[in-house]
């Protein structure tokens, strides 16, 4: 039995997401338990990855993946470690929005099969 493609790049992107706010939480490589979730978080992130793109084309995979993981880790940055999000650097999430729509509504890019 196998999972479903846009399933597998879901879970890609919230490893990825996991792995790169831990990577912020380890103060520099510090905070070892932090080190550890990061480089499980790119381990699973990548191997899931992967495993979508036996059915999603790379370019749109790719940028789903990192559209979606930007705008997410901007979101996490912003409500828990208080980063500071400028008016040009809200424009330029909504423009990542607007791209990952544009490329799904360009071309099917999630094959069920």
């Amino acid at each position: 039995m196998s999972s479903p493609p846009a399933l597998l790049l879901s879970l890609a992107i919230v490893a990825e997401v996991i792995a790169t706010n831990a990577l912020r939480a380890s103060d520099g490589f510090k905070y070892w338990p932090a080190v550890v979730v990061t480089a499980l978080g790119y381990v699973c992130a990548f191997y899931l990855l992967g495993l979508s793109l036996k059915h999603i084309p790379v370019g749109a995979a790719y940028a789903i993946w990192s559209g979606v993981g930007t705008v997410l880790t901007a979101a996490i940055g912003y409500l828990v470690f208080r980063d500071a999000l400028s008016a040009m650097s809200l424009l330029g999430i909504g423009l990542v929005i607007a791209g990952v729509v544009l490329i799904q509504l360009g071309k099917p890019a999630l094959n069920a099969a």
